[in-house]
This record gives structure tokens, sequence and C-alpha cells, in this order.
């Protein structure tokens, strides 16, 4: 699959990139994974939004750059220095409430519902998956990717993402679609 036409990037993304390469993260949001982002929060006027690991803000700057001024957006991560370059570049949107903690732990406690889920950490996604669901709205949309072998991977995890997208299909109330696009990309929605 190939995409049409150039990508107007956010603004904070280069400066993102760039001191997320400073710090050695590897981890990032793709460019077509954030691009499909920011479609999706469009999708979602004045909604309530949730990304499962912050990591240095990539991600996170995609979901703004496709909020309306109503919409809200919670981020989760567990590393606070990663989670520090996020702050510095967009802790100034109003719309954008941080969280440093445990992404299971925060699932756990949240009573919060959200129209768009992008879990791009093991919590909300190889573990706390039924919390993360439960979270969700009718009509909201839950999104995955890294589905397609990655790099960052640790030994025998395709085992793990077969599991999961084994499961996420098979889910009743929801309806999934897979992706071989971008580093492999799933989307939940309840009906």
């Amino acid at each position: 699959m190939e995409t049409v036409g150039p990508i107007q990037l956010p603004p904070q993304y280069e400066s993102i990139l760039a001191r997320s390469r400073d710090l050695q993260f590897t981890m990032n949001s793709d460019v077509l994974t954030g691009d499909l982002l920011r479609t999706l929060a469009s999708a979602k006027p004045g909604g309530r939004v949730l990304e499962l690991g912050t990591g240095c803000g990539l991600g996170t700057c995609w979901l703004l750059d496709g909020m309306d001024r109503e919409a809200r957006l919670v981020t989760v991560d567990n590393d606070a220095r990663v989670q520090a370059i996020a702050r510095g570049e967009l802790g100034h949107d109003p719309r954008l409430e941080f969280h440093h903690e445990d992404g299971g732990s925060f699932l756990s406690r949240c009573r919060d519902s959200f129209d768009l889920i992008y879990a791009d950490a093991w919590p909300g996604k190889y573990s706390h998956l039924d919390e993360a669901l439960d979270r969700l709205t009718a009509g909201g949309i839950y999104v995955i990717d890294d589905l397609l072998p990655q790099p960052s991977w640790p030994p025998n995890h395709d085992v793990n993402v077969a599991a999961l997208v084994e499961r996420l299909a098979a889910l009743e109330g929801f309806q999934w679609t897979s992706l071989d696009w971008s580093t492999g990309v799933g989307l939940l929605v309840r009906k």
C-alpha cells in the first residue's frame, strides 16, 4: 500500500524528532501512522482522545494537529525522561493533559470514556487490553501500530502480535481492520 501526495508535518514534528534522536529514542511513531492519527482525531470533533505511550511526543503532535479546539487529549507514559520532550514541546497546549505513570495503572483507575484511543505501549495493547476497550465509547476507534516486524521487537514478539490480532478480530461488538501499511496498523471500532 502506498500513499499519494506529500504529507504536511505538524509544526513541532522536526524539533521533537531531533530531540528524540539526541536521546537515542528509537520508538517514535511512523509518519504514515501519524498522518492517519491526525485524520482520525479530526473525525472526532470535541472528542476525548487517549494516547498510551507518549514517548517523546511525535504521536501526540499528530493527534493535536488533527483535533479541534474543544477536543481533549490525555497522554500517559512511565518514562519521565522521554515524556519531558513532549512536555517541553507541547505542554503549552490547553487541550493536552500529561500523566507520568504506568499505562496499566492509569487504565485500572481511569473511569473516563474516550472517542479515540491510540495504544502505543505495552499496557492497553498486550496487557490491560480489556480496561482500554472498556474506556472506548460507541463509535470510538482503538488504534494500534507496529503489527509488522520491527527492529525494536524483543525475541519471539511475533507470537504476541499474532495472539493480539487474533483476539481483536474475534471480539464481539467491535469491527476490526488490519492494514499491511506503515508499520502495520490495526483499527478497532466499537459498534
